[in-house]
């Protein structure tokens, strides 16, 4: 499922426009985005957790040459389903 497809079902299923809709899932992206930029923590009870962590930097090896490079250290997003989620796709 892409965005758009996103959107419409949103919309299906809340009776919301197509355009309120698309709004929502923005303002719903552009919250997540920034509590996690600040390091929180998003807990939606039920569905999962949106988490941020960091990972340290590390070697790695080119797979063409063999030759060793430096990866450098980075955030990563973390999202651990909820038991009520993972109980419906099971």
């Amino acid at each position: 499922m892409n965005k758009a497809e996103l959107i419409d079902a949103m919309a299906n299923e809340s009776g919301l426009s197509k355009a309120d809709a698309g709004r929502a899932l923005n303002a719903f992206s552009n919250a997540v985005t920034g509590a996690l930029k600040k390091g929180d923590r998003i807990s939606l009870v039920g569905f999962g957790s949106f988490s941020v962590s960091k990972r340290a930097a590390r070697t790695g090896r080119n797979p063409q040459t063999g030759k060793e490079i430096k990866i450098a250290a980075k955030n990563v997003v973390r999202f651990k389903a909820g038991s009520e989620l993972s109980s419906k796709v099971n």
